[in-house]
């Protein structure tokens, strides 16, 4: 099954809802709570639909300059939504705010404020997810733990940023199971996060896990999952 034809595509769908149900059942989870987001990044506006015929219902871009021609071929139809799940530049915030549902990757205070102030010019409020740089990695964005705690009460006084909860890639590893340490202290953050009483920062959203170990994050408290690989096969970098 080489992930290119309609059917392989929607049987690869169909096995990883299938995993995410099996997932939260071992962590005694309504499968309800966890949504699958099919990450799109190099896929045709061809195999995006054959997914979203096969029931996707959140499609997840990385790129804004690919995502454009993507969402005017495909809209929201059939009740599918945008989350932009890759590395957000300030000079694209303008044209992002308002054209995804979510962004994924906000992985500084300057990005969240710049998201607030378009945000706030086109009248909208826009739905975020913190970016964790959970493993401490020189390579990738993201604030670190601590970080995190040190802005939201700050993000709090935001009146159009929608703070949902944070989002976090562990370090790549061999094994899916080396990955939940990390996404436990995630869920342990958001939770603590939760209890500082904020009014508009929310902690109900984890976005965790990737085609090789989001059956690991779903039993560590994910409730978005990214998956590109596992339901449109190898695709370029």
């Amino acid at each position: 099954m080489d992930g290119t034809t309609k059917e392989a595509i929607a049987q690869r769908v169909r096995a990883v809802l299938a995993k995410i149900e099996r997932a939260a059942a071992r962590a005694g989870r309504s499968p309800a709570s966890i949504r699958l987001v099919a990450a799109t990044k190099s896929v045709s506006v061809q195999r995006i639909r054959e997914a979203v015929e096969a029931g996707v219902r959140i499609l997840g871009e990385s790129r804004f300059q690919e995502a454009l021609p993507k969402i005017e071929a495909l809209g929201a139809r059939d009740g599918v939504s945008w989350h932009f799940i890759g590395r957000l530049q300030r000079r694209k915030v303008r044209s992002t705010v308002g054209l995804f549902a979510m962004i994924h990757s906000v992985d500084s205070l300057d990005l969240a404020m710049e998201i607030d102030r378009r945000a706030a010019a086109a009248g909208v409020r826009q739905a975020v997810l913190l970016e964790v740089n959970v493993g401490g990695e020189p390579s990738k964005a993201g604030f670190t733990p601590s970080g995190v705690a040190e802005v939201v009460q700050g993000l709090d006084e935001l009146t159009h940023l929608e703070v949902k909860g944070l989002m976090a890639i562990p370090p790549p590893a061999e094994q899916p199971e080396a990955a939940r340490p990390y996404f436990r202290e995630v869920r342990q953050l958001a939770h603590a996060l939760a209890g500082q009483g904020l009014q508009r920062v929310r902690m109900d959203e984890l976005s965790m896990g990737m085609s090789q170990d989001y059956e690991v994050a779903v039993e560590e408290g994910a409730t978005l999952v990214r998956i590109g690989t596992a339901i449109f096969g190898m695709r370029p970098v």
